[in-house]
């Protein structure tokens, strides 16, 4: 079983000119955006939908998502953002303390979530061929597959860990326990890539490995079981009449996706600054709760005042 426990401590992405580089963490973003427009496009086709409508609600999706996202990190977990380096909220860049390109990092799901809802909504203001439950029945099914690539292009970014372990599934994340210019410190390399490399392979700072804890892969644990999230969600729409009872399709999506994050928080670390907890519970589990009890609603409860268009 110990097998099963690896170092990790991979490239983060690939130098492009000076301080550019392509992430493979936005690689995932783009990646879970085009599948999810794979998929949108054969709902569009399945449902005789005009494909006119699919790319004004892929770019309102890539927005709302992006935006709930940024937004949602910074209010609920990196909130001094505002203060100490406002554009960076909104630009793929850092200014503080020193500029430095980024890339689009700090992203919340929560904010996404409510991001999306907000987006949907807008969207069907101007675009009025279906009802706004049937828009969010159909778009959770491909924000289910990108979740799923999303949180792999955390693992990749060693981020979002979780907390230590001793168990079989123990990852050691080199980058995260280390700081860049801490790892060049103890290592006297000259780049991060060395001092990393240098950790993780040179018998001569086997202390330093040995001083990174196991910590559960809780980003590949999410992704896991966002993949039988996406199939239930598809199977329900594709193989029952579910599809057409307004709000279903959209609250389990609500119930499945924050009841596992509910549960995966549990090994998690704190994420940012402003963590609060309240009866055992932290600030991601707070936060899904009422996620979830929305998405029973809509199952079971919600009745609309008009059928489906």
């Amino acid at each position: 079983m110990f097998l099963l426990k690896f170092d990790w401590n991979p490239i983060s992405g690939i130098d492009i000119i000076g301080n550019f580089k392509l992430y493979f963490y936005s690689v995932m973003w783009i990646t879970a955006f085009m599948l999810g427009w794979y998929i949108m496009k054969r709902i569009f086709i399945k449902e005789k939908v005009k494909l006119e409508y699919l790319d004004p609600l892929f770019i309102y999706t890539v927005f709302a998502t992006m935006l709930g996202a940024r937004l949602g990190h910074v209010i609920f977990y990196q909130s001094e953002l505002i203060s100490q380096d406002f554009f960076s909220i909104f630009l793929p860049f850092r200014f503080h303390p020193e500029f430095e390109f980024t890339g689009f990092q700090g992203l919340a799901s929560h904010g996404a979530a409510i991001g999306i809802i907000i987006g949907m909504y807008l969207y069907r203001r101007k675009y009025k061929y279906k009802s706004l439950m049937w828009i969010l029945d159909r778009v959770v099914i491909p924000v289910a597959s990108g979740a799923i690539f999303i949180r792999i292009g955390n693992f990749i970014n060693s981020e979002i860990i979780g907390k230590v372990t001793d168990s079989a599934f123990g990852v050691r994340f080199i980058q995260d326990q280390y700081a860049p210019g801490e790892a060049m410190q103890l290592t006297g390399m000259k780049t991060p890539k060395e001092a990393y490399d240098a950790i993780a392979n040179n018998p001569q700072f086997i202390e330093l490995l040995q001083a990174v804890p196991y910590r559960h892969p809780a980003q590949l644990y999410e992704a896991f079981c966002y993949v039988f999230v996406f199939l239930i969600l598809w199977y329900f729409y594709a193989k029952t009449n579910k599809g057409n009872q307004q709000g279903f399709l959209f609250g389990l999506f609500l119930v499945l996706l924050w009841t596992i994050r509910l549960f995966v928080e549990f090994v998690k670390e704190p994420q940012g600054d402003e963590y609060i907890t309240l009866m055992g519970l932290n600030t991601g589990q707070l936060l899904s709760i009422p996620f979830i009890l929305i998405g029973l609603y809509f199952m079971f409860v919600y009745k609309p005042k008009n059928p489906i268009d």
